[in-house]
C-alpha cells in the first residue's frame, strides 16, 4: 500500500472565490479539480489507514457554517465550513467526453476476466495522472477503482470498452450508456444546500463530527458517483 497522502491546507481557497480578479475561470476549475481529485488520491490509502473515510450522502440541514449529512447508512454527520473545509463540484458529463487520450477515474464491479464500469470520473488535462493506478475501493463491496489513460475504445450497441493504460499495467473496462459519466467542476459553500448529493474525505470523525476535509457536491442535481 502507498504512504499516507495528507489532505492538503491550501488547494482550492479560489475555487471558493469567483470574484477573484486573479484568477481565470480555467485556473478555479483546475484548482477546484486538484480539490475533488485528491479524494481519489487517498483512495489507496483508505484501505490501510481507517483515519481517511468516505461518506456518501445527501445535505439535511444547514445551520450557517453547519452542514449536516444523512449518509447512505441512514446516519446523520455533521461538519464545519469554519473549520477550512474544501470543496469541489461535480457535473454531468457524457459518454463523447471519453475518448482517446483523456485520463478518466472509474470504479469497477466484476474480475479480471471483464470489469465492468460502475461509474466513471473525466478528470481536466491539468489533472492528468492524479492517483494514477488501479486499487479497491469501497463504493461496493469488492469494487476498485482505476484511475488511467484511455488507450483506445471499441464502441458497441450498449455503450463501449476502453483499454485504460496506468503506470505498471492496464486494464480493459467496459462501460455502458447506462453508466453515471461526472467531470470536476468549481464548488462553492453555495452549492452547500438541502437536497444536495455529495462525497466526503476527511481523515477521522469525532462523534458524528467529520474532521476538516473534502467535499464533492453535486451540481444541478448531480449525485457524486464515487
Amino acid at each position: 500500500m502507498p504512504s499516507a497522502v495528507p489532505l492538503p491546507d491550501t488547494v482550492v481557497e479560489a475555487a471558493a472565490s469567483p470574484k477573484d480578479p486573479i484568477m481565470t475561470m480555467s485556473k478555479r476549475h483546475a484548482a477546484a479539480a486538484a480539490a475533488v481529485a485528491t479524494c481519489l488520491v487517498v483512495g489507496p490509502v483508505a484501505s490501510a489507514r481507517a483515519e481517511n473515510i468516505h461518506e456518501r450522502g445527501t445535505i439535511t440541514a444547514v445551520d450557517g457554517a453547519t452542514v449536516t449529512v444523512k449518509d447512505r447508512d441512514g446516519k446523520d454527520v455533521t461538519l464545519n465550513l469554519d473549520d477550512g473545509w474544501k470543496i469541489g463540484g461535480v457535473a454531468k458529463a457524457t459518454m463523447a467526453d471519453i475518448k482517446p487520450g483523456t485520463f478518466i477515474g472509474t470504479a469497477t464491479s466484476g474480475d479480471e476476466s471483464g470489469l465492468k464500469a460502475i461509474e466513471v470520473v473525466v478528470f481536466p488535462p491539468a489533472m492528468k495522472g492524479t492517483g494514477e493506478g488501479h486499487y479497491a475501493w469501497d463504493l461496493q463491496p469488492k469494487s476498485m477503482m482505476t484511475n488511467a489513460t484511455v488507450d483506445n475504445e471499441v464502441k458497441g450497441t450498449d455503450g463501449k470498452s476502453v483499454r485504460l493504460s496506468y503506470k505498471g499495467g492496464e486494464k480493459t473496462v467496459d462501460i455502458k450508456d447506462t453508466t453515471p459519466i461526472v467531470q470536476f467542476v468549481d464548488g462553492t459553500k453555495a452549492d452547500l444546500v438541502p437536497g444536495a448529493k455529495v462525497f466526503i474525505v476527511t481523515p477521522g470523525m469525532t462523534g458524528g463530527k467529520l474532521e476538516k476535509g473534502f467535499v464533492a457536491v453535486g451540481k444541478d442535481g448531480v449525485t457524486p458517483p464515487m
